[in-house]
C-alpha cells in the first residue's frame, strides 16, 4: 500500500530523510556497460555537482550520500526555520539560480507595480519559500536534471528513472546514525571499494578527505557534533569514523554471532546491539519500510499513517535494545 507523499515526509515527525532513487534501465548507467562498451562512470560527477549546487539553494542539508552503477542514496536535513529567515528578495534570488522569473516577479522591486500585483507576487514568493525546504522539490531539481542530461548523452527519449524517489523518515538519533552508515558503507558492501578513505563517490570518502586536506568537489556536508558545540548528528566525527571503520573490517572479514570486545562508544551510547547492527549493514541488510528509528518512535510513526503495523518492528527491536 502507497502513502501520499506529505505523510512520508512530515517535517512535524523529523527533519531527517533517507532517499533513494534508481534508474530504470538496464544496470551499470553509471558505470560501465559491457552490453555497449561504454564508460559512463563520468555521470556519477554530475549527481555530486547537483547536490552541491542544490544544498547551496535550498534549505536543505546533505548528511550523507553515496552514487553507485544504477543508483544513489541520501541522507537530506530540512532546516525549515532558515527559510522563515530568508527575505522575499533571497527567496527570488535562491529560486532564480533554478528557474526564470515570471514577468510579475521580477517587478516586485519595482515603483511600477499595483497593490494588487505585490501582493500577487508575495503569494507567488511565499510559494517558492515553502518549495526551497521541501525534500520532494529538492529531488526533482535533481532528478529531472540528471535524467534530461543522460538522456540528451544517449540521444534517446522516455523515462530514466523506475519510479519517484523512495524516501524513509528518520524518527531519531538511532535511526539517523543507521541510515548514515549504510549509505557511507554502500561501496565496501557492493565489493566496489576496500576501505572509506577509496569509497569514492561517497560522503565518507568526502569527509575523509577533508580530514587529509585534500578537498573533494562534493556538496557541503552537515558537521558533526563539536566537543564545545551541540549539534543534531548523534556523535562527533572521530566517532563515526570510527564506528564507519569498525563496521566495514566486519562486514568484510568477521563471522555471524563474533562480538568485537572494542566496540565503538556510539554503539554503547545509543544501546544498539552490535550483532544486529553487522546484519543491517551487509548486503540486502536494511530491511526497514518508509520510516526508520527505536521502537516507540516507530510505532507512533505508524500511528499517524493510521496502521497498527510498520514494516521493520521485528529488526528493530533487535538493533535497538531498550534500556
Amino acid at each position: 500500500m502507497t502513502y501520499p507523499r506529505q505523510l512520508q515526509v512530515s517535517l512535524k515527525e523529523t527533519p531527517y530523510y533517507h532517499c533513494i532513487a534508481r534508474c530504470v534501465r538496464r544496470a551499470w548507467l553509471w558505470g560501465y556497460d559491457e552490453y555497449a562498451g561504454k564508460d559512463y562512470s563520468h555521470r556519477k560527477y554530475w549527481v555530486i555537482d547537483r547536490l552541491r549546487l542544490l544544498s547551496s539553494i535550498f534549505a536543505i542539508e546533505v548528511c550523507a550520500y553515496a552514487v553507485l552503477s544504477n543508483h544513489y542514496h541520501t541522507v537530506l536535513y530540512v532546516d525549515a526555520k532558515r527559510a522563515e529567515r530568508w527575505t522575499d528578495d533571497e527567496v527570488i534570488h535562491r529560486w532564480n539560480k533554478l528557474f526564470t522569473l515570471p514577468p510579475l516577479v521580477e517587478r516586485y522591486g519595482s515603483q511600477n507595480i499595483t497593490r494588487a500585483e505585490r501582493e500577487a507576487a508575495k503569494a507567488i514568493i511565499a510559494t517558492w519559500r515553502t518549495r526551497l525546504r521541501d525534500v520532494s522539490w529538492f529531488m526533482r531539481c535533481l532528478n529531472e536534471y540528471l535524467a534530461r542530461r543522460a538522456n540528451s548523452e544517449d540521444e534517446v527519449t522516455g523515462r530514466f528513472w523506475e519510479g519517484r524517489f523512495k524516501s524513509q523518515a528518520l524518527l531519531d538519533e538511532a535511526g539517523l546514525l543507521t541510515a548514515m552508515a549504510y549509505v557511507d558503507l554502500n561501496p565496501i558492501r557492493a565489493g566496489i571499494a576496500q576501505t572509506p578513505e577509496t569509497s569514492e563517490f561517497t560522503s565518507i570518502y568526502q569527509r575523509i578527505r577533508d580530514l587529509k586536506k585534500k578537498p573533494y568537489p562534493g556538496p557541503k556536508l552537515k558537521n558533526f557534533r563539536k566537543n564545545d558545540s551541540t549539534h543534531p548528528l548523534p556523535c562527533s566525527q572521530a566517532d563515526y569514523l570510527t564506528l564507519i571503520d569498525w563496521t566495514g573490517r566486519a562486514i568484510r572479514h568477521d563471522q555471524p554471532g563474533h562480538i568485537d570486545q572494542h566496540l565503538p562508544p556510539i554503539l554503547i551510547r545509543l544501546n544498539i546491539d552490535p550483532i544486529a547492527w553487522r546484519e543491517t549493514m551487509r548486503p540486502n541488510g536494511n530491511v526497514f519500510g518508509r520510516a526508520l528509528g527505536q521502537l516507540d518512535h516507530l510505532r507512533l510513526h505508524a500511528k499517524a499513517l493510521g496502521q497498527s503495523w510498520i514494516k521493520g518492528l521485528r529488526q528493530v527491536e533487535r538493533l535497538y535494545r531498550v534500556a
